[in-house]
Formats: structure tokens, sequence, C-alpha cells
């Protein structure tokens, strides 16, 4: 993906406005044609009823399949899904700190947490918690736009939520 991206990046920076059009107007097709060709691969699974969904879950396990799944929009797993799973997994790592978390809703891709108790014998806790909670939701569902949590012991906003992370870069 970076490979590609720096491509992109020298493709958008072409100095003749033709070839530029031209190079982003192929990007595109060629996005547009593998689009095409992954949704109806995901369709052909389907069809085989069970054992095409089994195959699913193993798509939705696989980091590189699921990331290009999810960059055509074709991410077996809705993001509610991937986040509570992400969240499952990091639970026992909140519980061993004296921590936890629950899932105030989802909306836009924007993750809205109420964070629950932490180690008060950790200064840094509450930031450690929030950072292992962000990196498996990041980690699970990159789609994520940002993850809001109120219960944070850190300045709230007039809200009443804390911004815990933004997501400033398109999904890999």
């Amino acid at each position: 993906m970076q490979k590609i991206e720096k491509l992109i990046s020298k493709v958008e920076n072409l100095p003749d406005p033709e070839a530029r059009a031209n190079m982003l107007a192929l990007v595109q097709a060629l996005m547009e044609f593998h689009g095409a060709g992954i949704e109806r691969m995901m369709e052909l699974v389907a069809e085989s009823g069970e054992p095409g969904y089994e195959i699913f879950d193993k798509f939705a396990a696989d980091d590189l399949i699921g990331s290009l799944l999810l960059l055509y929009g074709q991410h077996p797993l809705p993001l509610e899904t991937r986040v509570l799973g992400a969240l499952d997994k990091v639970r026992p790592y909140l519980d061993s700190h004296g921590g936890n978390v629950e899932v105030l809703g989802i909306t836009d891709g924007v993750v809205r947490l109420k964070m629950q108790g932490s180690c008060k014998s950790c200064p840094s806790s509450a930031d450690t918690l929030k950072l292992a909670i962000e990196e498996a939701i990041y980690a699970a569902a990159p789609d994520v736009v940002a993850i809001e949590a109120e219960g944070v012991a850190a300045p709230v906003a007039a809200t009443g939520f804390v911004q815990i992370g933004i997501r400033t870069m398109p999904p890999a």
C-alpha cells in the first residue's frame, strides 16, 4: 500500500495536467475493474451457502485479504462487528488494569465509547488503556474515522467527550 500511495502522490504532482488526469483516470478505471471482479467473486462464494460463509470468516480473519476487501467495500463483517471483536480481544488487558470499555454507539465511522475504571496505582494507566483500545480498534477496523470516549481522566470538551483517535489518512 505504501508503494501505491507513493506512486499516486507522484502522479498527482505531475507537471502536465493532461498526463496527470490520464494517469488518475487509469488508476480509477483499474480500481473499478478490480472492485467489480472482487464483488462478483464474493457473490459466487456466497452462492455456495454455508461453506461460502466459512470462507468469508477466513477472508475476514486474514489481514491482507480483509484490507483488500475493505478497500473495495466488500468486507464481509460489518464495522460494528469488527469493533466489538477488537474490544473483546483487548478486554483481558483492560481487566488486568482494573478497566473496561462499553460501546455507546457507532455512527458515520465514529465510535463512541464509555471508559470504566482504571488502575489507581498507575498514573499513566488511563492513557495506556486508551492507547490499547485505539490500537485494537484501528487494527480490526481501519475504516473507523474517530474514536470518542467518555469517562476518561483528561480534559473533557464541552460535549463531555474526549477524542482519543482521529483517522487522518485513508484506510490502508
